[in-house]
C-alpha cells in the first residue's frame, strides 16, 4: 500500500516518520530551530506585512523562523511539489506551507501531495466555527478531511464613493444597466486571477435558473456556460478601456478605484475598504455594498505538502493562525480586515474582548448587512470558466 492508493491522507507522517499535531508537545520540540518556507500571495503589502509580523510571533514563542516565499500564482507553488512528487523527492522538500484553496487544493489532495490530516489535531481547533462557517471544512465543495486549516473567511463586496454615487446597483442586471450608463467606470481583473473569476462566478449564480448545479462537476464543454458568454459580450464594450484591457488582480482593481478611473470596484475583503481608508488611500466617504441573494464566499487555508522539510515548524505556524489574538489582528480594518474563522462563543471571555473592542471600520458591513453568503462552485466551473474566457477574450495582462 503506498501514499497515492490512500490518497496522501495521513501517511505523509508515518512513512516519512515526522511528528504532526495528534502529539503536541513532540511537535513543538521538533519544531523549534526549524524556517518554515511558507509560500503565499506576495502582490498585498498589508498581507506581506501580516505574514512578517506572524514570523515575528513565531520565532519570539516556538523559535520557528518563517520565511515568506512571495508568490504571483498560488500554481507556482503547486508545481514545484509536483515537480518534486515525480522526481521521487519525498522528503526535504522545498515548500512547508502553502495558502491555498479551490482547485489548487483538490488537485493536490487528489495526487496525495498534501501532509495529514493534520488540522483537526491542532490545539486552536476546537475554536473554529465549523457548523457556523461550513466553509472551514468545506473547500469549492471539496471535504477538507483535515488536510487543510482555514485562517480567513471571506465574502466578495462591492465598493463605492457614497459622495459620487447615492444608489449602487444591487443586482448583476442592474450592474449591467448601470455600466451601460456610465461607460468606462467598471471593470474586473483578468482570469485567471482569482477575484476575476469570483465575478464571473457571481454573474452566472444570478443568470442560471438553478444555481445548484453550480455544487456538482461541470460537464464538459459545459451548456450552462452559455449565459455567462452573451452577458459578457453584452457587458465588454462598456468596462473600463473596453475591455480590450484588464487589471491584473485585486490590488490593481482596488488602484483604479483610488484613482478614481472605475466607480465601483469589487474585493473578497468586506474589510478592505476600511482598511484603504485607514491607510489613507481611500477617502472616508467610501463604502460596500453586497447583491440582493448573497455573495460568494469562503476561507483561506494553509496547507503542508507531502515532503514538507519543516512539517512541524508548519503545523505550529498554522495552529498560531488560528490563536485568537492572531485573528483578531486580522481582522482590524487597520491591519487586514479579515473575517474569523472562530467561533465566538468558544472563547474566553478576554479572547472575546480582542474582537469587541478592536473596531469594525467606516466601510464595513455588520455580518447581518453582509447577508447570504454563497458557496463556492465547485472547482472544475472555476477552472472552465478560466479555459473557455481566454479562448474567447484573452488579451495580454
Amino acid at each position: 500500500m503506498n501514499r497515492r492508493e490512500f490518497g496522501g491522507l495521513g501517511l505523509a507522517a508515518l512513512w516519512a516518520g515526522r511528528t504532526w499535531a495528534g502529539d503536541w508537545a513532540a511537535v513543538l520540540a521538533q519544531a523549534k530551530g526549524q524556517e518554515v518556507f511558507f509560500h503565499a500571495w506576495g502582490g498585498d503589502p498589508k498581507i506581506n506585512a501580516f505574514i512578517a509580523w506572524v514570523g515575528q510571533e513565531v520565532a519570539a514563542r516556538y523559535g520557528v523562523t518563517l520565511t515568506h516565499v512571495k508568490l504571483a500564482a498560488t500554481s507556482d507553488a503547486v508545481a514545484r511539489v509536483q515537480a518534486e512528487q515525480a522526481a521521487g523527492k519525498d522528503s526535504g522538500g522545498a515548500v512547508d506551507l502553502i495558502w491555498i484553496n479551490g482547485a489548487n487544493f483538490s488537485a493536490m489532495k487528489r495526487a496525495g501531495m498534501l501532509f495529514g490530516p493534520f488540522a483537526e489535531n491542532l490545539p486552536n481547533w476546537s475554536l473554529v466555527d465549523t457548523k457556523g462557517k461550513p466553509a472551514t471544512v468545506t473547500d469549492f465543495t471539496e471535504p477538507t478531511q483535515g488536510m487543510e486549516s482555514p485562517w480567513a473567511m471571506a465574502q466578495l463586496v462591492f465598493e463605492y464613493d457614497s459622495a459620487k454615487l447615492a444608489k449602487p446597483p444591487k443586482s448583476i442586471q442592474a450592474l449591467a444597466d448601470w455600466a451601460q450608463q456610465n461607460p468606462g467606470r467598471f471593470t474586473y481583473p483578468q482570469p485567471p486571477d482569482y477575484l476575476g473569476l469570483t465575478f464571473l462566478k457571481q454573474v452566472l449564480y444570478a443568470l442560471l435558473p438553478d444555481p445548484a448545479i453550480l455544487q456538482h462537476p461541470a460537464a464538459p464543454d459545459e451548456p450552462n456556460l452559455a449565459p455567462l458568454w452573451t452577458f459578457l459580450d453584452a457587458l465588454h464594450p462598456n468596462l473600463w478601456r473596453q475591455a480590450k484591457a484588464f487589471v491584473a488582480n485585486e490590488s490593481a482593481l482596488g488602484q483604479l478605484l483610488a484613482d478614481d478611473e472605475v466607480s465601483i470596484s469589487f474585493a473578497f475583503n468586506p474589510g478592505r475598504a476600511s482598511a484603504e481608508i485607514a491607510s489613507g488611500a481611500l477617502p472616508n466617504t467610501m463604502r460596500t455594498f453586497v447583491l440582493e441573494g448573497g455573495t460568494i464566499g469562503n476561507a483561506s487555508f494553509v496547507a503542508i505538502p507531502f515532503n514538507a522539510a519543516a512539517a512541524a515548524g508548519a503545523q505550529v505556524v498554522a495552529n498560531l493562525l488560528l490563536d485568537p489574538a492572531v485573528q483578531a489582528r486580522a481582522q482590524n480594518p487597520t491591519v487586514l480586515g479579515f473575517q474569523t474563522v472562530l467561533n465566538m462563543a468558544a472563547l474566553t471571555p478576554a479572547a472575546l474582548a480582542l474582537f469587541n473592542e478592536a473596531p469594525r471600520g467606516p466601510a464595513t458591513l455588520s455580518p447581518s448587512e453582509l447577508g447570504p453568503t454563497l458557496l463556492e462552485p465547485h472547482a472544475t466551473w472555476m477552472t472552465q470558466i478560466s479555459d473557455e474566457w481566454a479562448k474567447r477574450y484573452g488579451v495580454a495582462p
